[in-house]
């Protein structure tokens, strides 16, 4: 298991710091790098706190378990506070999300629904 609520791919960011990459590819790594910052941003923002500062928090933190528990709105040992996420689990999210950053940019055309607003279908009458 390693800490949960997005800390451990805020960690494996700083793998990121020792590629040797130029153009496209320092671009790609910096698009990986804040991909890999979302989950814990999202979760801190839920929690009404600002997103950007707990990420710097965490990444500048010296114990590597050691995040922000949305549900105490304190930083903390998450493993020691039992949060926590399955090391496949995660693994496996990086894998994912990366097999699909491929294909979308291998791919030609996309196709996406758009979203229906607010006021459609609400008893409005356009004639």
């Amino acid at each position: 298991i390693v800490p949960g609520g997005g800390v451990a791919l805020v960690r494996a960011g700083s793998a990121l710091d020792n590629l040797k990459v130029d153009g496209d590819e320092k671009i790609g790594v910096n698009i990986i790098r804040r991909a890999i910052e979302a989950p814990l941003r999202t979760i801190s923002e839920n929690a009404g706190v600002e997103g950007s500062v707990v990420v710097e928090r965490v990444k500048s933190a010296s114990n590597a378990k050691e995040g922000f528990n949305a549900a105490t709105l304190q930083y903390e040992d998450l493993m020691a506070a039992g949060v926590v996420d399955p090391t496949k689990v995660v693994r496996i999210c990086l894998q994912n999300s990366s097999s699909i950053a491929g294909l979308l940019l291998t791919t030609e055309a996309a196709i996406a629904e758009i979203p229906a607003t607010e006021d459609e279908g609400h008893g409005h009458h356009h004639h």
